[in-house]
């Protein structure tokens, strides 16, 4: 929760250097639009199963991967059902592509890079 009045849910993206640059220059208070081939946004609801992705995907795929740690609006995330994607801890949002701005208008404070792998 931040020193706002509003409760917020604390959620982590694994990310490579393309989408980070987005987010950069977004002066890190929001993520970029979906690419075509890409319908859903999905942040996750744990750090260690993003660092996983960003890890063991983005690097392999791009060369470098981050994790980044940002809030949201709990009552605003109530509409988005939580899914697993896998084990008991992989949990991820699934936020359709045409409902990211919305998304981020509901992001609180500033997008931070918390881990980063090469």
């Amino acid at each position: 929760m931040t020193g706002d009045s509003r409760p917020t849910t604390t959620l982590w993206r694994p990310t490579g250097p393309v989408e980070l640059e987005l987010v950069r220059e977004s002066g890190w208070r929001a993520w970029p639009p979906r690419l075509p081939e890409q319908p859903i946004f999905y942040p996750v609801l744990d750090e260690e199963y993003a660092v996983k992705i960003a890890r063991d995907w983005n690097v392999k795929h791009s060369g470098a991967g981050y994790v980044t740690r940002f809030e949201v609006d709990t009552e605003f995330l109530r509409t988005y059902p939580v899914r697993q994607a896998g084990g008991r801890t992989i949990l991820e949002l699934w936020v359709p592509a045409e409902e990211l701005d919305e998304f981020n208008a509901h992001i609180v404070g500033e997008i931070e890079v918390v881990h980063a792998f090469r």
